[in-house]
């Protein structure tokens, strides 16, 4: 049966209605970032570049590095973006424009997608200047509140425990992320647990004016330890984006990872004094391995 209108949402182009891109532009390899500004940071390095779109924050590059069609578009902040971009991505390579319907299971495209950000590291052995690739994301945003998301026994069991641990009124979800792109592209970085947060300021533990409803969030965050059979659960680092994408991803069948830059360390209270070469040496090494 057709998409409704509603539902899957064109622009007069065709294109699809946030990202407004066309089938033809998107390649199977896509690295986002969250900073529009970003883009050209990656797209620097292409050989060449076809195609430039611009829309809201999401601004889109697509070019060849090293003969390699690549496409780098920008998210914005926050897993209610990354709900936008991963639907509308996945609708681009399995939804026919034309039909309005899914394509056959049988001719369904397996998008690779890497994270490119930054974050915040939570425990004090974590340097400033660290390149982390996530095995787990754990969200503790509500996006999974409406999405048959199924975990395995490990992921329901951290995500209790850290609902314990905080005392939060619901389960923060917890999701492993695709182990053939994390062992590819992240090989040689830490690897570490990643903690999505609804927001930079409050969720982050951070206070200007308002105080926090549990003044001692970080240091929860931070001892927050599970023990099971593959050994201690901890967290290592936090940032907006990242459980949304490892979710979704496995819902929609995307091999997906997120590899992070480390430029503040919450324990320590330090931020970095070269945060943009972590991030430009983060972006040289992604797109080698690509």
């Amino acid at each position: 049966m057709p998409i409704l209108d509603s539902e899957l949402i064109l622009n007069r182009d065709g294109s699809v209605y946030h990202l407004n891109l066309l089938p033809d532009h998107i390649s199977e390899t896509i690295i986002t970032v969250g900073d529009p500004d970003r883009v050209a940071l990656v797209s620097q390095h292409f050989d060449s570049i076809e195609t430039q779109v611009n829309k809201r924050e999401f601004v889109t590059h697509v070019g060849y590095y090293k003969g390699k069609r690549i496409a780098v578009i920008s998210t914005g902040i926050g897993t209610d973006n990354i709900d936008i971009v991963l639907n509308e991505l996945d609708a681009l390579v399995n939804i026919d424009f034309i039909t309005r319907e899914p394509r056959p299971m049988e001719e369904r495209i397996t998008l690779r997608i890497i994270r490119v950000g930054t974050s915040g590291a939570l425990q004090p052995d974590i340097p400033l200047g660290a390149h982390l690739v996530t095995e787990h994301g754990v969200g503790l945003d509500a996006l999974m509140q409406f999405y048959p998301l199924v975990e395995t026994g490990l992921e329901v069991e951290v995500g209790t425990g850290i609902q314990k641990a905080l005392q939060l009124d619901y389960r923060p979800y917890c999701v492993r992320g695709h182990d053939l792109i994390r062992e590819q592209i992240g090989a040689g970085m830490l690897t570490g647990n990643t903690l999505t947060c609804p927001g930079f300021y409050g969720p982050q533990g951070r206070v200007l004016r308002l105080d926090l409803r549990q003044p001692d969030l970080i240091k929860q965050f931070q001892n927050f330890r599970y023990e099971s059979a593959e050994g201690e659960f901890r967290l290592t680092n936090f940032e907006m984006e990242t459980a949304g994408y490892y979710a979704l991803g496995r819902m929609l069948g995307h091999e997906i990872v997120s590899l992070n830059a480390i430029v503040a360390n919450r324990s320590t209270g330090e931020f970095a004094t070269n945060a943009e070469q972590t991030m430009n040496d983060l972006i040289a090494k992604t797109l080698d391995r690509c």
